[in-house]
């Protein structure tokens, strides 16, 4: 069977149909399904507009343009790493706010990266025809090193120019290569005060009504210019209306719709429990921490609302993943779909042991799971320092290897965005880092044991804490020059290296790639198998129409501005600035700027503030385009509710709602609050 036709599907299909379910790519949009719904018409001209007007921030979030000339909105915590490194004692940016009266003034984000997706090319046939026969370890080799060759090839025929990426859909049922257009000169331009944009901070976060006006403009630029990007969304002054069809074009980063039961039973009991047990307690430091100074408060001030934000995820989805009747429902569908398979002799002999396949892979997980966490993929050493360590000692090793038999994180197409990581110069607060990796050694050693010889080789007879105070304050890798020097020198040069950093990760790399390898042998490539064979099945019992679990790759969700129903009462989709101000307490997190204090009386109560909608979305979707039929901007994604959190294994078309700041009340705040003239005018404004 030709796979590169087929898209894989959901077995609540029935479902999906009648809801707003999905978020799809831009190959495979439902429009017939949206115009039936809706009365909508989303052609491929329309889709290929939101495709080159939406950007993809490589920092794990999304952002349109909003201009010609390289202005990019995004959500304020999207940006809250690079306010944080433009910060000083002396000016706060996170506090203060900023905005850039010219292009002069705007300033460099250390380190950050925007890219747009061009083209996407199905190379599923060709992985296939590479793999077949294999067994499953030296099929996941190859799977890898002909998806190296493919990326490399794409940007040898961009001349370079380009950047490409293997990405992988349908669990293994769809390989594709994506060429993106990539800026490495990003530039802040815009950013609230933290008070305005995340005001009502944890207690409101995944709650609705909000009043949040977290959004940000950034821009983009070559050859010290701003960059010229002739697709752009034209704004929309009103905002979105009740009850209208809106769409949201972005990078969902994860969700895991199309996993087994057994594998969603791991998460429940293995990997949100300790992810939830060990931020919780790092949470409780850094509170702790920022009391010390005000430069400690500085430091964690944002980083602290991003780990309260990710416990509340993992504890709604340990939530949801507890719910019998949401489970019972996955495996019925799971068992309905092995029942069809068994039916038919020539399914069962091509899929029939997918399942087995992949229960083998958990329970190999399972005996390694805390090793493989903490030694090779790094929960032992939270720190920046150490990353920079690992990146240079791993980086200088494989880029002396053929492209295609590097681990995939250091191929030809991967080391330009690595590098611009690895040579930016980013601040780096060294009791911070003291705060943390002391916590992760501690944490190693209470999960691990004090006998492992993991944490023999690493503490020796130093405590944690005493180790991470060693390492941080001895190691010279703050200062940019200095991996620069390491990142282009050789191996012989870096083992010479007197720093302990350096010399940490050169002592426990071996041991580390050692697990790395056993995961990808006994773990990795049976559930590939496995994943594959499933999708396999889908395609051949159930057609063809329905989307893949997100994968940080681009997708378009549709719904509709709409509330609903809580506790017996139904919620407006609308919040207004009028309540903003009734609900300020003047403590944080309901605390207003003084700017918009000043402001009150020159605001118009009743403007849109946050609206909900039904569109499909999660992680990754922040500061993604909210655009409305006709393609103007109406909103910014910045949030969902709290039911939205159990959508990363099922949608409820109930209460799942996504939620976002009104283009209205964006506007009226440049305007009336900041003095924004020359953004306003930049924008181009449909009234």
């Amino acid at each position: 069977m030709r796979r590169s036709i087929y898209v894989a599907v959901i077995l609540s299909l029935p479902f999906a149909a009648r809801s707003d379910e999905g978020m799809w790519t831009v190959d495979n949009f439902p429009s017939d399904q949206v115009a039936d719904k809706y009365n909508v018409n989303v052609d491929e001209e329309w889709l290929r507009s939101a495709q080159l007007s939406t950007a993809r921030l490589e920092n794990g979030c999304t952002g349109s343009f909003s201009s010609a000339d390289g202005l990019v909105l995004t959500n304020n915590h999207c940006v809250w790493g690079c306010i944080r490194n433009l910060s000083s004692d002396e000016r706060n940016l996170s506090d203060e706010g900023f905005v850039a009266s010219s292009r002069e003034e705007e300033l460099q984000c250390p380190g950050q990266q925007i890219s747009v997706l061009l083209e996407l090319d199905n190379v599923t046939d060709d992985i296939v025809s590479v793999t077949r026969g294999l067994a499953d370890a030296d099929a996941n080799e190859a799977r890898k090193a002909r998806l190296t060759d493919l990326e490399s090839a794409c940007e040898d025929a961009a001349d370079g120019k380009l950047r490409c990426e293997a990405v992988t859909l349908y669990n293994g049922g769809q390989y594709f290569i994506y060429t993106y257009e990539r800026y490495d000169d990003v530039r802040l331009v815009f950013a609230p005060e933290l008070d305005i944009a995340a005001f009502g901070g944890d207690p409101d976060n995944f709650n609705f009504p909000r009043w949040c006006l977290d959004m940000s403009f950034l821009r983009v630029y070559e050859d010290g210019k701003p960059a010229s990007t002739p697709n752009y969304l034209r704004w929309r002054e009103g905002g979105p209306r009740d009850a209208e069809p809106v769409f949201i074009a972005g990078h969902p980063g994860a969700t895991n719709r199309l996993l087994t039961t057994s594998q969603l039973r791991m998460l429940r009991d293995d990997v949100i429990p300790l992810w939830l047990l060990r931020y919780s307690e790092l949470r409780g430091r850094m509170l702790a921490w920022q009391n010390s100074s005000p430069e400690a408060a500085r430091i964690v001030q944002q980083r602290i609302l991003g780990i309260e934000n990710g416990i509340k995820v993992r504890r709604n989805q340990l939530k949801a993943l507890h719910d019998d009747d949401m489970m019972a429902i996955k495996a019925d569908e799971e068992t309905r779909l092995r029942d069809a398979v068994a039916a038919d002799p020539r399914l069962q002999e091509a899929y029939g042991d997918a399942w087995e396949l992949i229960d083998g892979a958990i329970e190999a997980h399972r005996n390694m799971y805390e090793e493989h966490l903490f030694i090779e993929n790094t929960a032992a050493f939270n720190s920046d320092l150490f990353n920079y360590a690992r990146t240079i000692v791993r980086g200088i090793v494989e880029r002396g290897r053929p492209n295609n038999e590097r681990l995939r994180a250091y191929t030809d197409a991967a080391l330009p965005q690595i590098e611009q990581g690895l040579l930016s110069a980013r601040p780096v607060n060294k009791d911070y880092e003291k705060l943390t990796l002391g916590f992760s050694l501690e944490k190693m050693r209470e999960w691990l044991g004090p006998d492992s010889r993991y944490v023999r080789q690493i503490l020796g007879k130093e405590s944690p804490e005493s180790l991470a105070a060693r390492l941080v304050d001895n190691s010279h890798l703050d200062d940019a020059g200095y991996r620069e020097t390491l990142w282009k020198g050789d191996e012989k040069a870096l083992r010479e290296s007197s720093d302990p950093m350096i010399q940490l990760a050169l002592a426990i790399d071996p041991d580390a790639r050692a697990l790395r390898k056993s995961y990808e042998n006994t773990v990795e490539a049976p559930r590939s198998r496995g994943e594959e064979k499933i999708a396999d099945a889908r395609f051949q019992i159930y057609g063809t129409d329905t989307y893949p679990d997100a994968t940080f790759t681009l997708r378009v969700t549709y719904g509709a501005v709409e509330g609903w129903e809580e506790r017996g009462e139904m919620l407006t989709p609308f919040t207004h600035t009028d309540r903003l101000f009734e609900r300020a307490t003047g403590q944080r997190p309901f605390s207003l700027p003084a700017s918009w204090s000043r402001a009150r009386e020159d605001l118009n109560p009743d403007t849109p503030f946050n609206f909900s909608l039904t569109t499909d979305i999660t992680g990754g979707n922040s500061g993604s385009p909210i655009v409305a039929g006709d393609g103007t901007l109406v909103g910014l994604a910045f949030d969902g509710n709290i039911h939205s959190i159990a959508g990363g294994y099922w949608f409820k078309q109930s209460n799942n709602r996504a939620v976002g700041v009104s283009t209205s009340i964006i506007l009226e705040a440049l305007d009336v609050v900041y003095g924004a003239d020359h953004l306003l005018d930049e924008l181009t404004v449909v009234h």
